[in-house]
């Protein structure tokens, strides 16, 4: 599954985007368009299950053992006193919503995260596996058909009632509802339908036999019907409940809202589930505050200053040369650099919907344009890597040759997908010497004139005598100074390309309609490759305004090796499926690949603390957020510390 949380893009100058808010916005159902909803159903009997289990795993057996006191990469022994301040969660300047469930509107950072529990806890340092939550255990049955789960009897919502398995059917139907953001719609599409067997059980039947449809359904977030209700008992729509505080599952609560630009969130004293297992070391702050700046350069400002507590950089050039002063010479601040697991795919991809896309020869013209090794010997501070897949830092990316069992699914595929894909995995081209841009643009012209594409007058053009000319969209000040270069690159060949830089709200109506020739893109890495596959590759979702296939894949060929990997019995199976699909996808050239840090960039108090064993898979923020506290302090520190402060304060006055 998907890493949750957001993804942030590298390198504009330290600001970013949100993966999630360019993720799947796909055709919504009218089950509930009325705003109500049906009776529920309940049965007497279910289908033949195994034997329950209080923990899964898509492959193989869970890391943790059944009798776990906490994952390995927790510390349950941390304080639990003490607050977090934390500037913006992601590119949102402001927030006006305090649903995170909406497709408009900017909800609250990280209210999701902090305010609401889903089903079952997903592991950091396993390929896909889950732990009791609200749920205490799961039965799967046997031919992949369904899962049951049951209610743990304690799990209770934040204005005290009972969460049952009524309360988890009315989260299940209205996020998969017209009334709730397609993203979720999207998550859930591989559940059928959702039966309520008894008062703490629930049975989720799946539309197909895929491995990683229980795990999808303990990523249910649940929340109280009671959510937005009026004083005369009437539930307004679920997209009209935005500014309501929710009645959530989650460990904190709202405590204020100063504005638009700042939240503060406090741990909920009765929550239920803080000594569970999946939850021992996690949530140590008594209170989470964040304060929204407009720009990432007053915000980095405002930290060195003292004024927040953590912050997470994706800027090579801001890491590199900005985070200096008294406060990291007294030993206030701490730069610390932490290790990932999967990397992103990030690049400029292209719209095949736009003909001039429509031949591979051009679209590999283009990616030989981009010269990553200038920008990151000179922009970058050598801090980042090259990507050369779509699994990058994955067991599940190809390399080399491919072995027996991906020749298995790719030979039956001969006609339909690049012969190159036969052979060693593409590495992209670099200007290290004695290779050089000269040379690749010169490979590229070739590949153009090849495709039908020449320079006469002026212009690269094709047999009709249309120049070629290419927008690249982006809305994110400081991707100019990466984008620029390559589109310099571009003009060497006669290919007119300029640059628009839009804001958000225009962006995302663009990108949902498919309106732009290039836009730089992120990819959410997976720990595990599953349904997001088919929202992000397949010909089905080509077509549906809004989804994840933004550069238009319609091939027969990556529909097959998809349904391999969504039909794999074991990770053996996994692997060569994913491994022939990165061959044939890399090989397509939809995208160029630009590059990936090999981990996170973090800034802190040396107040704060963290466990010694960092994830496999992780989101930054929510790794500070979920896990970190702050130390309990010695004399000598405390005494340092206030020292540290007084003189800051005093220099600043």
């Amino acid at each position: 599954m998907m890493k949750t949380g957001l993804l942030r893009l590298h390198d504009a100058l330290g600001c970013s985007l949100v993966a999630m808010r360019r993720a799947a916005r796909v055709s919504m159902t009218s089950a509930l368009a009325n705003g109500t909803f049906g009776a529920l159903v309940v049965l007497a009997t279910t289908p033949h299950v195994a034997q329950a289990k209080p923990s899964i795993a898509q492959y193989d057996q869970p890391k943790y053992p059944d009798n776990f006191t906490h994952f390995d990469y927790a510390n349950p022994d941390a304080p639990t006193k003490g607050s977090l301040s934390f500037e913006n969660y992601n590119e949102l300047q402001s927030y006006d919503s305090l649903n995170p469930f909406l497709l408009r509107g900017a909800p609250a950072p990280d209210i999701q995260n902090l305010m609401f529990d889903t089903l079952m806890q997903r592991s950091w340092d396993e390929l896909a596996s889950e732990y009791p939550l609200i749920a205490d255990n799961v039965d799967v049955a046997a031919d992949l058909s369904s899962a049951t789960f049951h209610i743990n009897p304690a799990a209770r919502f934040s204005n005290g009632d009972p969460i049952t398995a009524a309360d988890v059917k009315y989260s299940f139907d209205t996020l998969t509802s017209s009334h709730a953001s397609p993203v979720f719609n999207a998550q859930f599409s591989v559940i059928k339908s959702a039966t309520v067997i008894d008062k703490n059980t629930i049975r989720f039947d799946f539309k197909h036999a895929e491995r990683d449809a229980p795990l999808i359904a303990g990523d249910l977030p649940i929340f109280s019907p009671k959510w937005g209700m009026q004083a005369d008992g009437k539930r307004p729509p679920f997209d009209q409940i935005a500014t309501q505080p929710p009645i959530s599952s989650g460990p904190y609560l709202i405590e204020y809202r100063k504005n638009d630009k700042q939240i503060s969130y406090r741990r909920n004293p009765d929550y239920w589930a803080a000594n569970l297992p999946s939850r021992r070391g996690m949530f140590r702050f008594e209170r989470i505050t964040f304060k929204l700046y407009r720009d990432h350069y007053t915000q980095l400002e405002a930290f060195k200053a003292g004024d927040a507590d953590a912050i997470v950089e994706y800027s090579a050039t801001q890491w590199a040369r900005k985070y200096v002063g008294k406060n990291f010479d007294n030993g206030l601040l701490k730069k610390g650099d932490f290790s990932d697991g999967p990397a992103q795919m990030q690049g400029m991809l292209m719209n095949l919907r736009k003909p001039m896309f429509k031949d591979p020869r051009v679209r590999q013209a283009l990616t030989m344009a981009l010269d990553y090794d200038w920008m990151n010997r000179m922009m970058f501070y050598g801090q980042y890597r090259r990507t050369n897949s779509y699994f990058e830092a994955s067991p599940f990316g190809a390399t080399g040759m491919p072995g027996p069992k991906e020749l298995a699914l790719l030979e039956p595929l001969k006609g339909e997908v690049p012969p190159e894909v036969f052979g060693p995995m593409l590495k992209q081209p670099d200007t290290i010497p004695p290779n050089s841009l000269r040379g690749n643009l010169r490979a590229a012209r070739d590949l153009l004139g090849q495709a039908g594409w020449h320079y006469r007058d002026g212009a690269l053009r094709d047999a009709n005598g249309t120049p070629m000319v290419i927008e690249v969209m982006d809305d994110q000040p400081g991707m100019d100074r990466l984008i620029l270069p390559y589109m310099q690159a571009l003009s060497t060949l006669g290919i007119q390309a300029h640059m628009r830089e839009i804001d958000s709200a225009l962006y995302e109506k663009r990108l949902n309609n498919f309106e732009y020739d290039m836009t730089t893109f992120i990819y959410p890495p997976v720990t595990i490759p599953g349904a997001e596959l088919t929202r992000r590759f397949g010909s089905a979702a080509a077509s549906e305004i809004g989804s994840e296939n933004y550069p238009g894949i319609r091939s027969k060929a990556v529909d097959s090796l998809i349904h391999a990997a969504l039909s794999a019995d074991n990770l053996d199976d996994l692997e060569a499926a994913t491994k022939a699909l990165d061959r044939v996808l890399i090989y397509s050239f939809y995208l160029v690949p630009e590059y990936y840090s090999p981990g996170a960039r973090i800034g802190y108090k040396t107040t704060l603390g963290f466990p010694k064993t960092v994830p496999m898979s992780y989101q930054y923020e929510d790794w500070v957020i979920n896990y970190w506290y702050v130390k309990a302090p010695t004399t000598q520190s405390a005494s340092n510390t206030t020292a540290a402060t007084a003189a800051s304060a005093a220099t600043a006055h």
